[in-house]
């Protein structure tokens, strides 16, 4: 006997869900980065004087450190398991809708790192060019003190970010913006300056550099609907960033605010 075809919800229902996922998720950062870059842009100091800092410490205690670190991590990819479960399939592929089904590992781990070079290198142009006009603050994408679990929790946190936002800017947003009836530059679009908002904290710069990097994977998305590729490219990138700062700053101190 055969299933019954599944039905979408009611557009009521479905934008209540989408607010509820949002308001878990990215969408209550994009809040709070409206809310700093107003506070940004209204003190005495410009944008460029000012700093972001990414991973920083929770706690003078290296185990207690450790242990709200992992804490951390794990909470957030909580809203990832939500979309897991509004939209797992009653047969497989179960994650089809979110692009989603670990058939082609190998071709996708490729693309993921043609991504990250393809989209790494001109994100540092990006940020270097915002830095010189002063639209950028300066991020500092690692605070931790130095301990044995130091680089394990950055590439740890750069696996959340890219689960996180491709998961749901992507493959979540992309469903049910779909099942409303938008048009596929109208959701490319629309996430693509979700994904740009929700890092207004870090200034102008990396608004525009997130947008740009968001019209990309949407439209690679709808043409190939694959996620997988844009989660390895997204934590990719951002273990470079975060594992590589000690890197760049004993390197390039004038650039990230160090002195001597």
């Amino acid at each position: 006997m055969s299933s019954a075809p599944t039905i979408p919800p009611r557009r009521g229902r479905l934008w209540a869900e989408i607010s509820i996922v949002l308001a878990l998720s990215l969408g209550a950062s994009a809040i709070y980065s409206i809310v700093s870059i107003t506070n940004r842009l209204t003190r005495t100091e410009s944008l460029s004087q000012q700093t972001a800092t990414l991973n920083s410490s929770l706690s003078s205690r290296p185990t207690f450190d450790l242990i709200y670190q992992i804490l951390g991590i794990t909470f957030d990819l909580a809203p990832v398991a939500l979309v897991a479960f509004l939209l797992w399939n009653a047969s497989k592929p179960r994650l089809s809708r979110l692009g989603i089904d670990f058939t082609r590992p190998a071709r996708d781990g490729l693309w993921g790192i043609v991504l990250a070079l393809a989209i790494g290198i001109p994100g540092i142009a990006v940020y270097l060019g915002g830095r010189a006009l002063g639209v950028t603050v300066n991020v500092v994408p690692a605070a931790l003190d130095q301990y044995w679990w130091t680089v394990p929790v950055l590439l740890l946190s750069a696996l959340r970010a890219g689960i996180t936002e491709e998961v749901i800017v992507i493959g979540y947003l992309y469903a049910r913006l779909g099942d409303l009836g938008w048009g596929r530059w109208q959701i490319i679009i629309s996430t693509a300056v979700l994904r740009g908002t929700y890092h207004l904290y870090q200034g102008i710069g990396a608004f525009i550099g997130n947008v740009a990097m968001g019209l990309l994977f949407g439209w690679l998305y709808t043409r190939y609907r694959r996620v997988l590729p844009l989660v390895i490219a997204h934590t990719l990138i951002d273990a470079a960033i975060f594992v590589g700062y000690g890197w760049a700053l004993g390197a390039f101190p004038a650039l990230f605010g160090a002195t001597e």
